[in-house]
């Protein structure tokens, strides 16, 4: 919209008639009306300067400002940003809205107005780039790159941009993909069994589908890249829901009966990547439990960690813990872990550990042999906390 005479009229008439303060209310609601949001933000700034008697056109850092006028200083960009961000959002322009909102730190709003935002394909990379990348929404925006991109490029994305994310937020992405696999592997298999048979298997789930159908697995065959099934199995560990993970247990029953030349090798402690995932999620389902973790505590046992890494030992230390058997987590870290160890991640603190088994007792022995002394004090103060396990 192009900005009339009468307007600019309009605007000289309100300066000379009711002064700055007004003027500026007049291009601001006029910038609204006709959508100018970049300008409607200039505009929103020369307001606040105005309000609080800086020069219009101000431009320093604030910090000569006495305190109370450098926050209403600051208040005021940050509401300034707020409006323009949510403006430019509820019009769809998300990588712009996006950039207004980031300094105002509200993401649960931004996720829920953005959530309203149809993905088409003038906007899925912006919606991709500020869901998952910007971490704003990575459940959607994993969503969004597993519903338009599909499963290789779904894949890719977990493993570049997921490590740095939450385990609650793994856990969506990684549910979201085994779902997607589960249900094209089966619908796959299902058609094959139909070609061959004449008719429909009424088996619901790959165990039974492929049990005693060994004609399924050639040499050659398969019903699903096999990378990505190895991908999303390894992806899987992470996962907390029952459904999921029997889903994801179900993978692991077709990964077993591919041929040998499929069956690829994993780190350890996970070398045979389907035999071992099973084991790892039968316990996560209570069931196999002491099979589980005593496979896992001779993997931590006789892997040299200098090797291998702290994979092996850290797996088993969360395994206990996952499993509720978080004294006995506390113990074997001790035991395992080098002295010179730096853990990677993939297992709870020892603090968290002890926070969980509801005892500090050996985290605090083992600040005292470590000279931790801001260990030591934080452990001793986490024991006198209210609600300890």
């Amino acid at each position: 919209m192009t900005t009339t005479q009468t307007e600019y009229d309009q605007l000289a008439a309100t300066l000379e008639q009711d002064g700055p303060a007004a003027v500026l209310d007049r291009l601001a609601n006029q910038l609204r009306e006709s959508k100018r949001y970049h300008e409607l933000f200039e505009a929103l700034k020369m307001q606040v300067r105005q309000r609080i008697g800086l020069p219009l056109l101000y431009s320093e850092s604030g910090e000569e400002l006495d305190e109370a006028t450098r926050n209403q200083l600051e208040e005021g960009l940050l509401d300034a940003c707020r409006e323009v961000g949510n403006a430019l959002l509820t019009n769809g322009a998300v990588r712009e809205g996006w950039m207004y909102l980031r300094p105002v730190g509200e993401q649960d709003a931004v996720a829920k107005l953005i959530g309203s935002i149809e993905a088409d394909e003038d906007n899925i990379d912006e919606l991709v780039e500020v869901c998952l990348h910007e971490g704003v929404d990575p459940a959607r925006g994993f969503g969004l790159v597993l519903e338009h991109y599909g499963t290789c490029n779904s894949i890719t994305t977990y493993e570049s941009a997921m490590h740095q994310r939450s385990r609650t937020e793994q856990q969506a992405c990684a549910g979201m993909l085994v779902e997607h696999l589960h249900g094209e592997l089966v619908a796959t298999v299902k058609a094959d069994i139909a070609q061959q048979q004449g008719a429909e298997p009424p088996e619901t789930t790959l165990k039974a589908l492929v049990d005693d159908r060994d004609w399924l697995f050639g040499e050659h065959s398969y019903h699903v890249d096999t990378t990505h099934l190895a991908s999303t199995v390894r992806f899987a560990r992470v996962l907390e829901d029952e459904s999921q993970l029997r889903l994801a247990l179900d993978l692991t029953a077709y990964g077993r009966h591919l041929s040998e030349q499929f069956q690829y090798q994993g780190d350890e402690p996970f070398a045979e990547i389907y035999p071992s995932h099973a084991l790892y999620f039968h316990a996560l389902l209570g069931e196999e439990v002491d099979t589980a973790i005593q496979y896992f505590r001779e993997k931590a046992e006789s892997l040299d960690a200098y090797e291998h890494g702290l994979g092996p030992i850290e797996c088993y230390v969360d395994l206990l813990s996952r499993v509720g058997r978080n004294a006995d987590a506390i113990g074997e870290a001790l035991r395992l872990s080098p002295e010179d160890a730096r853990p990677t991640g993939q297992a709870p603190t020892l603090l968290e550990l002890s926070e969980a088994a509801g005892t500090y007792d050996d985290f605090l022995k083992y600040c005292r042999e470590k000279d931790d002394i801001l260990g030591f004090t934080t452990g001793l103060l986490k024991s006198q906390e209210p609600n300890t396990p």
